[in-house]
């Protein structure tokens, strides 16, 4: 009988060890924080649908849309993605209104893709402070790149300063008796663009004769432009939104004012500013660019937009192909997804944004060749890379090298 009950006694020790074992396992597989579960992920978005910048709107249905599909697919490793989105109407106060239910109402795992440099200025300090994810913003400001002081904040397309700095290097190199005109929306965003300009022009910054701030609550721009042409400036540098910058092309024309016209990246948008503001009045415009131009010919037959028109064609039948708001959130989507993969089953806050900071040469699709996307714990500045455009009868045309937005590069 002792032999027996010893090994009755080995096998219960062994089977209590077993299931300590597969309980420890289990526990080590499946780490979630607030916003987790075993089949869900809750990912919180601020967007403008309406109010001065409601032409973005589109980014948080496109994201939808395409949430949808990856759940269509079985989700993230069986995780299924919940979508919550709010409108701000392009208003601080209304953001951090929005955030705080997002975080604290809703208990989000992230807030991503939130839209617009004063929103995510207004919430920048208290999604820190919640050690709540604040990922791939959708504003290039300089600010987001600051992992030392704000490490639950990251940026993801190229910085307003950097691509300032590409315009200035080029007005140097092509017009060197250049009289600069610059429209800037008055806030964080706009500053941040003169500034770069202001850097990349150097000893060279006197060529700035005229600087019009405006304000996003004014109807128009109109009385704007009309000063700064009075200005006999030969270069007009305009940092407005899609609505303004529409407007401001528009008004350059109808003053017969043809001056070479620098565009900024975030209004570069064929759907939602050049065909409201007609394509022929936009002829000649100089912009710069980091993702591939649905309108541009050259990419008909590239793999990537071909998937991305397919999943236009079935998640978004009556979205607008022309609109670059699309091919933006078709590349930041892909991109917080691969993230979320990487992670695994340690769905925590904290390896979210390890996560985020460990991309390698990275293209979720339809970046311009050449430009990847690379992080790390000290570089919270995905993509740094733009090529300059030029608008020429229906499309924008590249031309010139990859920039890296230093003076000469």
């Amino acid at each position: 009988m002792r032999p027996s009950t010893r090994l009755s006694a080995a096998l219960a020790v062994a089977a209590v060890a077993a299931t300590a074992l597969t309980i420890s396992t289990a526990t080590a597989e499946n780490k979630y924080d607030p916003g987790v579960t075993d089949n869900q992920i809750k990912i919180g978005n601020i967007m403008p649908y309406s109010g001065p910048a409601s032409a973005y709107g589109v980014i948080g249905q496109f994201e939808a849309a395409y949430f949808k599909h990856v759940n269509d697919e079985g989700g993230i490793n069986g995780h299924k993605i919940n979508f919550i989105t709010y409108d701000d109407s392009y208003s601080p106060p209304k953001a951090v209104e929005d955030a705080r239910r997002l975080v604290e109402g809703d208990q989000v795992f992230m807030i991503f893709n939130s839209l617009g440099t004063p929103s995510n200025t207004a919430i920048q300090r208290y999604m820190n402070e919640k050690k709540v994810p604040q990922l791939f913003v959708a504003t290039g400001a300089t600010k987001w790149n600051d992992p030392k002081d704000f490490p639950w904040t990251m940026g993801w397309q190229p910085n307003y300063q950097t691509e300032a700095h590409i315009y200035a290097s080029y007005i140097l190199q092509t017009k060197p008796d250049a009289k600069i005109a610059v429209l800037y929306q008055n806030d964080d965003y706009g500053r941040d663009y003169l500034k770069g300009l202001v850097e990349g022009l150097g000893s060279h910054a006197n060529m700035i004769v005229a600087k019009e701030g405006y304000d996003v609550s004014e109807p128009t721009v109109d009385s704007h432009v009309v000063n700064l042409q009075a200005s006999g400036a030969n270069v007009f540098v305009d940092v407005a939104t899609p609505k303004f910058a529409a407007q401001s092309i528009v008004k350059a024309y109808d003053l017969n004012w043809h001056p070479l016209f620098i565009l900024n990246n975030v209004s570069a948008s064929v759907g939602s500013v050049l065909k409201p503001a007609g394509l022929d009045k936009a002829q000649g415009i100089i912009s710069a660019a980091y993702l591939e131009d649905p309108t541009d010919p050259e990419w008909k037959n590239d793999a990537d937009m071909k998937e991305w028109s397919a999943f236009m064609d079935k998640y978004l039948p009556n979205g607008d192909k022309t609109d670059a708001s699309n091919v933006y959130a078709y590349a930041i989507t892909r991109t917080v997804v691969h993230v979320l993969k990487q992670c695994g089953n340690d769905l925590t806050r904290d390896n979210l944004m390890k996560q985020a900071a460990n991309l390698k040469n990275y293209n979720p699709g339809l970046l311009l060749p050449g430009i990847t996307i690379n992080t790390s714990p000290s570089n919270f500045a995905p993509i740094k890379q733009l090529q300059l455009i030029r608008f020429a009868g229906n499309s924008w045309e590249r031309f010139g090298p990859v920039h890296s937005g230093q003076l000469g590069s």
